[in-house]
């Protein structure tokens, strides 16, 4: 009688937990044969998780094809770049430049706007651990007001790329071209499309929240914590109630404080 003739489903279920999914489905698909339909539901589920594994995988395959591409043609430091808050009514805007390892792979990296508050902030700090290199930019609400939110997005994204100790070669913008002597790819919906952007998102995200988080301890009063500055019915009550802030961005309330809304 074989040791696995010996084991009993708990502890079967223990081994299985203990090994790679791709190993355990293997096994788990021997043990069928001799436990029957005590093993197949255990089988079916470590089947599901390597199916999930696997799509998983070929998204974030898909979401490199940029980087292949890239690379194909002899480029090495490639950075994606992206912001985060050109709509709020209040804060910075703020960018991020991140080149990460060829082949690396994180799971669940995905466009910052599609993920909760938790799994971006531990995606983040994957991201910031496993970078070959990061650079962020931030761009105030006064001079948000004085040059624009288009200019002040590409002057954030500028300085994010000018703070990266690795001098990139080539750059996967979000929508935007750079006036940057280094080659570059502008990409609609470059956050979803690939994975050094997508990287680049949440460390805008994250790294801007913190701020607004941080600024809600002198400005308790209007949730900054909460909508980080968009404009949410609780964020334009309490404009109309409490008037502007010194970090609110004085071209984007025009309407609320003339009272026109």
């Amino acid at each position: 009688m074989t040791l696995d003739n010996r084991l009993t489903v708990a502890e079967i279920t223990k081994r299985a937990r203990e090994m790679p999914v791709e190993q355990a489905v293997e096994w788990l698909n021997r043990l069928k044969h001799e436990y029957g339909m005590q093993v197949d539901k255990l089988a079916d589920i470590y089947f599901r998780k390597l199916q999930k594994i696997n799509d998983e995988r070929k998204r974030l395959k898909e979401m490199s094809r940029y980087e292949i591409l890239a690379r194909s043609s002899g480029f090495i430091n490639i950075a994606g770049i992206d912001e985060a808050g050109r709509g709020p009514l209040a804060g910075p805007v703020v960018a991020a430049c991140v080149i990460l390892p060829e082949d690396m792979t994180i799971d669940g990296l995905d466009d910052s706007k599609k993920l909760t508050a938790s799994k971006r902030n531990k995606l983040f700090d994957i991201i910031i651990e496993k970078a070959v290199a990061y650079g962020i930019g931030m761009v105030q609400h006064d001079e948000i007001d004085r040059i624009n939110i288009l200019n002040a997005t590409k002057k954030a994204m500028m300085i994010a790329v000018s703070n990266l100790p690795v001098k990139p070669d080539y750059l996967i913008v979000d929508a935007v071209k750079l006036p940057l002597r280094i080659e570059q790819l502008s990409v609609c919906k470059a956050d979803s499309l690939s994975v050094s952007v997508a990287a680049a998102s949440i460390i805008a995200k994250v790294t801007r929240d913190m701020w607004m988080e941080r600024v809600h301890e002198k400005y308790p009063q209007y949730g900054f914590d909460r909508h980080k500055g968009y404009g949410t019915r609780l964020h334009i009550n309490a404009i109309k109630k409490y008037g502007l802030c010194p970090i609110h961005r004085k071209s984007f309330t025009v309407k609320l404080t003339d009272g026109a809304l």
